[in-house]
Parts: structure tokens; sequence; C-alpha cells
């Protein structure tokens, strides 16, 4: 990948400054399992670590489903939404598969309506990286600078970076939301089963939580106990009976 190597005239981002900024999108992405709240939490990370760049966006292409969009200030998510048009940097680097930069827009001819608009939210520099996430989703971080020839070589590169890294982390997210839907509908699947739903209905009676946490209380006495969550619900509801007949 060619960088533009001219001299920069914003404060020099440091290896020591990326590697924080990896760092803080793991922490802030780990556990997600949201894919639409985890491009929200990489654009305003982004925005806030990445010293020279005032907004950050995100553009992602979902097989079957409607281009997403994430954007640090609202007022900007119409830079990133396809919907606006398909000319932008954005859709450059997703269809190349390659970083775009656009130093300074005053000149910039290559998408004339995106510009446009653009110069007129103060955007003035602007950088996309492609990134992907799995064979579902693909998509591309956009970085905005408010003065022209803001964004350096060494924000190229951390724009390279931060697009790998982001690829793998959102893949993760993606991961663990089929997981998770995946649990509710084994959960679903459980709470038909008559015994098993009775054993929640205790569950819920005695503790007054919500179905979900009634039924983590069973498999957590199932994995304690070494057996199967059915017959610690049996074992429950039998007990109960018990009760209630003395």
């Amino acid at each position: 990948m060619n960088l533009d190597m001219r001299e920069p005239v914003a404060e020099r981002l440091g290896v020591l400054e990326t590697a924080a900024l990896l760092r803080e999108l793991t922490a802030g992405l780990i556990a997600l399992s949201d894919f639409d709240e985890a491009l929200l939490a990489l654009v305003r990370v982004t925005r806030d670590a990445v010293a020279g760049v005032r907004w950050c966006g995100f553009t992602a292409l979902r097989a079957g489903e409607p281009a997403g969009v994430a954007a640090s200030d609202e007022r900007l998510a119409g830079l990133d939404d396809l919907r606006h048009g398909p000319d932008s940097p954005a859709m450059s680097a997703i269809r190349r598969r390659e970083m775009i930069l656009a130093a300074d827009l005053a000149g910039e001819r290559r998408w004339p309506a995106w510009t446009a608009r653009a110069r007129d939210l103060g955007v003035r520099g602007a950088i996309s990286a492609p990134v992907d996430i799995d064979d579902q989703v693909i998509g591309a971080i956009n970085l905005y600078a408010a003065a022209p020839d803001v964004l350096t070589p060494q924000h190229q590169l951390t724009a390279m970076l931060l697009a790998e890294h982001a690829g793998l982390l959102l893949a993760a997210v993606r991961d663990r939301g089929r997981q998770v839907a995946l649990a509710g509908e084994r959960d679903a699947s459980m709470l038909q089963d008559g015994v098993v739903e009775q054993a929640v209905g205790v569950i819920m009676t005695q503790r007054g939580c919500a179905p979900a946490e009634a039924l983590d209380v069973l498999r957590t006495a199932a994995s304690s106990l070494d057996i199967p969550l059915r017959e610690v619900a049996e074992r429950l509801v039998r007990t109960v009976s018990r009760q209630r007949d003395n």
C-alpha cells in the first residue's frame, strides 16, 4: 500500500498512541454482542483517541440487509450513509479494497456531490480504509479532519492498523451476537417444556426475577450437580409440590 510521504502539518501519531487506541478499542468492544452498538463505540473511541481527527464514521454493507452507518457526530452521519449516494471515499475504499486519501477537499474531484456536502459540514480532509469483517459484512472506517493537509502518513498507517484490528473485533461481536440469538432460541425451546416452565415459574415467584434469570438459576444448579437441566426442574417441581401437599 502506497502512503503519501509529505511532511506532516499536524501532531504526528506515535506507536504508543496507536497501541493505546487499539487497546481501548479492544476493551470497549470485547464484551459487546450488538453490532450497531459496537460500531458506535468504535467511531467514538477513534474520534477521541486520534489526534487531528475531528470526526469518525463507519459504512457497513451487510448481505441481504440495508447498509449500516455509525457516526461519532450525528450531524455528519449522512457522509457515511449510502442512501445519500454511492459515490464517496468509503465506497471507493470498499470497491477498490484499498485506503483512500483526500488530504484537501478544496481540490477534490472524485466525488463531487459527497465533497460538496462534506465541505458544507466543515470537513476538509478524509481517509477511508476498507474493513473486512466476515463473509456477510464488509465496510470502511472513515476519518475526517477539520483542516486541509492535517491527515498525515502516520494517520494513514494508523487507519490501516485500525481497519485490521476493527475487522477482527467486529467479527467477534457478530459471533457473540449469533451465539446470543441461538441461546435465546434454545431458551424459548426449553420454556416450552412443561416441567422446565413450571420450575422457572417457581424460581420467578421465589426470587422475583425474569424468566431468563430463572433459567440461568436452573442451568447453574444443573452444572453444579452435574445432572441434566430437566432433571433439576423435575426435582424442584416435586419438592414444591410436596411442600404444598403438606
